[in-house]
């Protein structure tokens, strides 16, 4: 049973990671795509390790990945924060509906 948990918990993972690259390549301004690219790839990250954590042989194996998706969120944090700033302060305007 646990098996079956795991595996769903890595698809729901690799679903979040392929929904956040159509939200890259679909949307239409760079804050949007940041925005899917940030939070899809936190989440699918997220529900991997959760899976992979089922599958782990210790606890310890379980903290590294706790504590590299941990890495992986301040650094996804920050780097979209710069490439933001770098956009606003580059004067791109965001993405307006043409009416």
């Amino acid at each position: 049973m646990m098996e079956w948990i795991s595996v769903a918990l890595i698809a729901v993972g690799a679903f979040f990671f392929l929904a956040g690259s159509i939200g890259v390549l679909r949307f239409p301004d760079v804050y949007t795509r940041l925005h899917a690219l940030t939070k899809a790839d936190n989440l699918g990250l997220g529900f991997v390790v959760l899976g992979l954590s089922l599958r782990a042989g210790s606890w310890v194996v379980v903290l590294k990945m706790l504590l590299i998706w941990s890495l992986v969120i301040v650094a996804g944090a920050t780097a979209g924060h710069l490439v933001a700033e770098a956009a606003r302060t580059s004067n791109v305007p965001p993405w307006r509906k043409r009416s």
